[in-house]
């Protein structure tokens, strides 16, 4: 099983909104298939694994990561080939809780006499696809915060210079994360001071997992023209999250320039933050990065919206009680209801210190 995990984890990237599936197939002592759910829409893992075994399959135990599908999507369901193909048992990580799985694909295997058994793994496997998870649960994206920032805590200077705080090699990290997003959110001002494209841009070349949409969150709809975000919104997607009091002129001229431009109702920032992660949530949107800056972070936090954090911490001291730290807003009052993370992992990059880690949820 934790063969199978390995290779679930290499569709990071390439399946979403699908979850990531790793399939080992034993036969006797010997490992006879394996594979992984490699690009949505294309064979699961179960298939591949299949596919590598061929006729070794007939007697053997399939390993996998998550429970076997049993519907029409956009493959036919696997239980139907596992089935086919003779296999013996099946053991599975976790159950899926996709509604047209959620334990039929365990049943229908049952009732071709194949042994079942699940929970191998299984808080491991939930890691993996928490994204999928919630998304399923709760109808949002997995909510990534990431910011670079000085020794002393600041991710600009007091005038607002910030290129370039990290060192090469953590904003090569940040491109590979940017490479498997579905969206990368900022807020106005940093698109202002910033002038960011948002794309990845990987090193020789290669071709990102998938290309972000590029969303601002702006109240006023008040981007410029001529910023590279809205002189390049018709060969990448650009969302703006503005309010419902936005100008109509402005909303008709981002409109007209590619951009597509949604109005939230929500009386504070904190709600429309909510109302945007929902309105992704139905467009089926599994990861975003949120890149700040510190006031659209302390929104997020506020708002108990993130699930994970990456953060890099540059030898560098900026100083000066006007230069902006990563989260701002209102923060905590006291130490107990400090934001705390459940794992977390570090390591040196360059000059630099990388954290990083997925939040505990507080009550």
């Amino acid at each position: 099983m934790r063969r199978a995990l390995e290779f679930a984890r290499r569709g990071q990237g390439f399946v979403e909104p699908n979850p990531m599936v790793g399939c080992v197939i034993v036969r006797g002592e010997d490992v006879v298939g394996e594979g992984h759910h490699e690009v949505f829409g294309g064979p699961h893992a179960e298939i591949n694994a299949m596919q590598m075994a061929g006729e070794q399959c007939g007697g053997g135990t399939l390993y996998v990561t998550l429970e076997p599908c049993c519907h029409f999507g956009k493959t036919p369901p696997c239980t139907q080939a596992i089935i086919a193909a003779g296999i013996k048992r099946v053991v599975a990580a976790m159950r899926d809780p996709f509604p047209k799985v959620s334990g039929g694909g365990f049943a229908e295997l049952e009732r071709a006499g194949i042994e079942v058994a699940h929970g191998v793994l299984q808080a491991e496997a939930e890691e993996l696809n928490a994204p999928y998870l919630k998304l399923l649960r709760e109808g949002r994206p997995w909510v990534i915060a990431k910011w670079a920032m000085t020794l002393d805590g600041k991710i600009a200077t007091s005038s607002g210079q910030s290129k370039w705080i990290s060192g090469p090699e953590s904003r090569e990290i940040v491109q590979q994360l940017r490479a498997r997003m579905d969206a990368i959110v900022i807020g106005r001002r940093t698109a202002e001071l910033d002038d960011p494209l948002l794309t990845a841009r990987l090193r020789d070349g290669a071709k990102p997992a998938r290309v972000a949409a590029r969303i601002v969150v702006d109240s006023a709809a008040s981007l410029s023209l001529s910023s590279q975000l809205v002189r390049t919104a018709r060969e990448v997607p650009l969302l703006i999250a503005a309010s419902t009091s936005a100008e109509a002129n402005r909303v008709a001229t981002l409109t007209a320039a590619g951009a597509e431009v949604i109005q939230l109702p929500g009386a504070s920032a904190a709600e429309r933050l909510k109302q945007l992660l929902d309105e992704l949530g139905r467009r089926r949107l599994t990861n975003i990065l949120v890149e700040g800056g510190g006031q659209l972070l302390g929104s997020l936090f506020e708002a108990g919206l993130a699930d994970e954090v990456h953060c890099f911490i540059a030898p560098k001291v900026f100083g000066g009680s006007g230069a902006p730290g990563p989260v701002g807003a209102q923060g905590v009052a006291s130490l107990h209801r400090a934001w705390q993370f459940a794992h977390v992992g570090r390591r040196i990059v360059g000059d630099d210190i990388y954290i990083h880690g997925r939040l505990k949820k507080r009550s």
